[in-house]
């Protein structure tokens, strides 16, 4: 016969078993710890879901805007350098530096030596032209008479044509050296001999630069003036070679000058240089600007805009950035309600959209109106938990 148990030993029995029980699941509690809380992801409620506007990652046609350092600087076509024609000394500048001058206007006087040889040598030659002249018209009368012979009429306007070539050379010299036709006429009939040789500007425009001072022996080599015409000037820039592959003559572009109050001038690209300076890495860009107000001066700083043709890009919309630890971020849509704060590398905004670099790709729906509340929340959940 089994014995049985008495009524306090089974309690006992009971109770112990209980306490065993309630200590293993403690002793599991303990091990496992708290649930971790993932401090980026947020779930909004209605009242939050409301006030959030969900818009999908997608591709849009972007132009990337380039910023170059650069200057205005004369229009080389527009510009000139004017000097001496005849070797002499200055005895006058009619010019200073600053004049506007026409085409003509005498910039200079100079005295030479040199002329007056050649006009000296212009007046024997055509001397000696008439003087051959007229023993060619004295031995065709003598020749027709048979007193000379036809090899004596011949030797004697081989004479004269030699003459007439000697002229035109004297002649042409005096071309050379800048004297104009109407000079040379002038001083056929008088026969006055004039040293004075005038620097005239060959362009209108202002007088840029001044190289020369009274008293000063200049020779035909010597830049004496620059001479440019103001109405159109340049705005030049050296792009790096990384970036050069943007940009294409003919593009837009917009030149903002700083002492104009950083005014923008819309302008295009006429000039791309087919070269790379070896000790900048860069290429020369050019664009033409009208000037005919007299605004913009040569050698002001100018920074160069240029617009790349459009492409594709990964975009979200401004609206969509937070910043955080400062750093850029947006909230992902997650499920039921959850975003996730996302770290981003963004692109300088564009037409209220930012490029994405890094961090998420086209398909993903980001917050684009209240990711500002929405980290707001997120923020109070990680000081309401301690974090």
């Amino acid at each position: 016969m089994t014995p049985r148990l008495s009524t306090p030993i089974l309690c006992a029995f009971t109770i112990a078993a209980a306490l065993c029980l309630t200590g293993c699941q403690k002793s599991k509690t303990e091990k496992s710890g708290p649930v971790e809380v993932d401090a980026n992801v947020v779930q909004a409620d209605a009242n939050m879901l409301s006030q959030l506007k969900v818009t999908e990652v997608m591709y849009s046609e972007l132009s990337d805007t380039l910023r170059v350092a650069g200057q205005i600087d004369f229009d080389e076509q527009s510009l000139t350098r004017i000097g001496a024609s005849v070797t002499g000394r200055v005895t006058h500048i009619q010019a200073p530096l600053g004049a506007v001058v026409n085409k003509g206007d005498v910039l200079a006087t100079i005295n030479s030596s040199e002329l007056s040889s050649s006009q000296l040598a212009y007046l024997k030659a055509r001397s000696e032209k008439e003087l051959h002249r007229r023993n060619v018209e004295r031995a065709k009368t003598l020749f027709a008479s048979d007193v000379i012979s036809a090899a004596e009429l011949q030797r004697r306007e081989n004479e004269f044509e030699i003459a007439s070539a000697e002229t035109r050379a004297a002649q042409d010299q005096l071309r050379v050296l800048g004297v104009s036709p109407q000079a040379i006429e002038r001083l056929a009939s008088s026969g006055a001999i004039d040293s004075g040789s005038s620097v005239v500007s060959t362009i209108q425009g202002v007088v840029v630069e001044r190289k020369v001072a009274t008293g000063q022996v200049v020779q035909p080599s010597d830049v004496m003036f620059v001479v440019a015409n103001l109405n159109r000037v340049w705005a030049v820039a050296q792009v790096p070679e990384q970036q050069v592959s943007q940009v294409k003559a003919g593009q837009a572009v917009h030149i903002e000058v700083p002492a104009l109050a950083h005014e923008k001038i819309l302008g295009k690209l006429i000039y791309v240089g087919q070269t790379v300076n070896p000790e900048t890495r860069t290429v020369l860009v050019r664009t033409e600007l009208d000037n005919k107000d007299g605004r913009l001066k040569p050698s002001m700083l100018a920074t160069m805009l240029i617009e790349s043709a459009p492409m594709p890009r990964v975009v979200v919309p401004s609206s969509a950035v937070v910043r955080q630890d400062d750093a850029d971020h947006v909230f992902v849509e997650q499920s039921d309600g959850k975003f996730r704060l996302t770290p981003v590398k963004l692109a300088a905004e564009q037409n209220n959209q930012r490029v994405v670099l890094e961090g998420i790709k086209t398909g993903m729906r980001v917050v684009s109106e209240g990711a500002f509340h929405l980290n707001n929340q997120r923020n109070l959940n990680q000081m309401g938990s301690g974090g």
